[in-house]
């Protein structure tokens, strides 16, 4: 019997990379600009989704393919790494880009008898905004601002929630992942943490042959060490994507699902000690804005200015949605307590 066939977009990603060794009872098709660095069995397709012609492209490609299931990874998180720093192509990419692979997938099953079954979004936490006083749920509005990630991620969550019912039979699935960490995971609040001077200029990779890590900011006040945050580790991100891909498809049309590690939060200041990171306090946000516009300026780190307010807010989740969604299977597939997740990102990668 064949294998089904699952697309994945964004493949060459940490997510994608970590996803792929656990797909082994898929045929997968992965999508993206260059193809992953791995040894796992797939097929590789070369697309940017920043085009519009790219929406044929994959329309071809799901129903040649018969598809039955396609998740949604590919999206500019940082913008040094990806060399992606123009915002409207940006934006192209992680908003028209999410609305395309919807597009493909619509007249998939418009016209094919065995079409998409399952279309899987990873959307974000920053949906909700960068400091909220209690545990988002659901429900709860979006407030993301002034981040170009976090308000694109809104826009694509947007995207998915008004065309899910253009799908015909096709069962939606939004989650929203906390901060990812682990050992391989590089993302804004991880280099902040690490103290990794990630920017693309010289005096940056001086700094990283030389093993010199830059200090963890946070404006003066005990309420910033005191703010609360949760991590998601991204194997266990992984673990329930596969879960998702392989149990029946949901009757409803959406599920939408806060994602975060078992057990408690962490304050910043407990971050900060698991870390072991040198910690400057400066007189206030505008403050920290305009050392992170000089180090962004200077090449040196990666964090942009705008990324301040979820960097100094409290913002955590509700995810007993998750925990009843997942059943007796939610120890093995969120496997990491938030503690655990966040103190295996200053291990070695592996």
């Amino acid at each position: 019997m064949a294998k089904p066939v699952v697309v994945v977009t964004g493949v060459s990603g940490n997510l994608g990379l970590r996803l792929l060794p656990l797909l082994r009872s898929f045929s997968v098709i992965g999508v993206d600009l260059n193809p992953p660095q791995t040894d796992c069995e797939l097929q590789f397709e070369s697309l940017d989704l920043g085009h519009e012609a790219s929406t044929r492209t994959l329309y071809e490609l799901l129903r040649d393919t018969h598809t039955s299931a396609v998740v949604h990874l590919a999206f500019v998180i940082d913008p040094v790494r990806t060399g992606v720093l123009d915002l409207d192509r940006m934006w192209q990419i992680n908003v028209a880009g999410t609305a395309r692979v919807m597009e493909a997938v619509t007249e998939v099953n418009r016209t094919a008898d065995d079409g998409v079954k399952q279309f899987i979004f990873p959307s974000s936490v920053s949906v909700y905004g960068p400091d909220f006083p209690t545990p988002a749920t659901e429900d709860s509005p979006f407030g993301a601002h002034t981040l170009p990630y976090a308000i694109h991620k809104r826009e694509s969550d947007e995207v998915v929630q008004q065309r899910c019912t253009a799908l015909r039979g096709c069962s939606v699935y939004i989650l929203r992942p906390h901060i990812f960490s682990g050992a391989s995971v590089d993302n804004y609040l991880m280099g902040a943490f690490r103290g990794t001077p990630n920017g693309k200029g010289a005096r940056a990779a001086k700094m990283r042959n030389e093993g010199k890590r830059l200090p963890c900011m946070l404006p003066r006040g005990q309420q910033y060490l005191d703010n609360k945050i949760q991590f998601i580790h991204v194997d266990d991100m992984a673990r329930l994507l596969c879960h998702i891909l392989r149990r029946e498809p949901e009757t409803q049309r959406l599920t939408v699902l806060n994602v975060a590690g078992r057990g408690e939060p962490l304050t910043f200041a407990r971050c900060i000690e698991t870390a072991h990171a040198k910690l400057l306090r400066v007189p206030g946000k505008w403050a920290m804005r305009q050392v992170l516009a000089f180090l962004w300026k200077q090449q040196i780190s990666a964090i942009p200015p705008e990324a301040v307010p979820y960097m100094t807010g409290q913002y955590i989740m509700n995810t007993d949605r998750l925990r009843r969604f997942l059943g007796p299977e939610y120890d093995h597939v969120i496997r990491y307590t938030v503690s655990d997740a966040f103190a295996d990102s200053f291990k070695a990668a592996t």
